[in-house]
């Protein structure tokens, strides 16, 4: 397997890298050959998160990153904690049985605390808040929201959902846009580039070697070992975990036709002072349900953090702020002309049905699919994928009974085939 990724020495201008240049660690590539357990590809939360729990349990963890530790997805993010999987519970009951969609709940619930421990554990300085708010515009959709809380009740056995009715929003949401929400207090936000600075210095210390710079250009399994090699580097490991998801590239070709890379892009408006504590006066962070969804939540510094829209034929728009600022303004009127002072984009990596690609070949091992959801379910994927290199692959072997298969069309087709048919979904949302 080979790939073409070039090494990348540079974090995008966002309000992330901005807040958190001095957190910033820079490491070196690899230049020569070494030995380990577990190499891992990518240094964003999925590889962090097997990394910690492998060394946690005496196990040798190279991880080699083309970029910068948290470069990708998991650095620019919208720093929304909230669970679930993109796809939402009902696509995986219908592909599993109960008990397990169920397990994958419990594996979901304990990811939440999970991360709660770690901030802790760590020290982590990553801006952490508990609480999100789910929203519908359109009235038809509030049964949603209320199916949502239902379930999870009665078939997950989660009874903290609370419903908020549309009298009751002012007290959430300095907004009349939203007809009904529904609060989750398991769920949260923080700042993910600093908290994945967090997870990498937390690693570090247990041992893991972490290498940037570092494009790994192929790897060949050899009996029980593989290698794998980047220009200038070799690693000779038990197991490779590819956790590099839409950045994966042409590394493992089998495994990117199953994902689609999806651009994506947000915005932070200037310090607004007390007109920030008006925009979400409970502190939380929110998102909507519609297909093409916005979501936005407050920063410590008092700016507005807001994202949306999407891109299927790649790239980001050229100008970002003024391709969001309808959106924002739409959902704040009282800001319109506001000042934005970033706005950034990058890739997520959606199959075809939203779920979860999680999965095992031999000795190679990936957990990809997040599609644009992942900050707490990268944590269930770190988890599943050093059980399964520690002996009990009973979660992996779940999530492996999803089906995922290529995007139809192959690489050159594939891209405007799903951009017609979310075109279809974002004239349903409007009309």
């Amino acid at each position: 397997m080979t790939s073409n990724i070039p090494a990348i020495n540079t974090y995008p201008r966002s309000y992330y890298a901005a807040s958190a240049a001095d957190s910033m660690v820079s490491r070196p590539a690899l230049t020569d050959a070494t030995e380990t357990d577990v190499c891992i590809v990518g240094a964003g939360f999925t590889g962090l998160y097997t990394a910690l729990r492998l060394t946690e349990a005496g196990k040798r963890v190279v991880i080699l990153e083309s970029a910068r530790v948290g470069w990708g997805a998991s650095g620019r993010n919208g720093g929304q904690a909230i669970l679930g999987f993109s796809c939402d519970m009902p696509p995986l009951e219908a592909q599993l049985c109960y008990e397990e969609a169920r397990e994958i709940w419990n594996l979901m619930r304990a990811s939440a605390t999970e991360i709660r421990q770690r901030i802790a554990q760590y020290g982590i300085d990553c801006d952490w808040r508990d609480g999100h708010l789910w929203t519908s515009i359109l009235p038809r959709r509030e049964s949603s929201l209320r199916q949502c809380q239902h379930d999870a009740a009665e078939k997950w056995g989660y009874d903290a959902l609370r419903f908020i009715p549309k009298i009751e929003l002012p007290d959430w949401l300095g907004t009349d846009h939203y007809c009904a929400g529904l609060f989750d207090p398991g769920a949260g936000h923080l700042h993910p580039l600093k908290y994945v600075f967090g997870l990498a210095t937390a690693a570090e210390s247990a041992g893991v070697q972490i290498y940037e710079q570092t494009a790994v250009v192929r790897y060949q399994e050899e009996g029980n070992r593989v290698t794998i090699e980047s220009e200038k580097g070799k690693v000779t490991a038990g197991a490779l975990v590819l956790a590099a998801n839409v950045y994966l590239g042409d590394l493992d070709k089998n495994l990117s036709r199953r994902i689609i890379p999806v651009g994506t892009f947000m915005v932070a408006t200037e310090p607004l002072g007390e007109r920030a504590q008006a925009l979400i006066p409970s502190g939380v962070c929110v998102t909507d349900n519609q297909f093409i969804l916005d979501y936005f939540r407050v920063t410590p510094d008092e700016r507005l953090l807001f994202g949306g829209g999407c891109t299927y034929l790649g790239g980001t728009p050229r100008d970002i702020p003024a391709a969001m600022r309808p959106a924002l303004e739409r959902v704040f009127p009282q800001l319109k002309g506001v000042g934005i002072e970033f706005g950034w984009g990058g890739m997520i990596d959606c199959t075809v049905h939203r779920t979860p690609d999680f999965g095992r070949r031999g000795n190679v091992l990936w957990a990809q699919g997040f599609s644009g959801h992942g900050v707490l379910p990268t944590c269930v994927a770190g988890r599943v994928l050093a059980e399964a290199l520690l002996g009990d692959d009973t979660h992996l072997r779940i999530f492996m009974k999803l089906s995922n298969p290529p995007f139809p069309g192959g690489k050159m087709f594939a891209a405007p085939i799903e951009a017609a048919g979310k075109l279809w979904y974002r004239m349903r949302d409007m009309f």
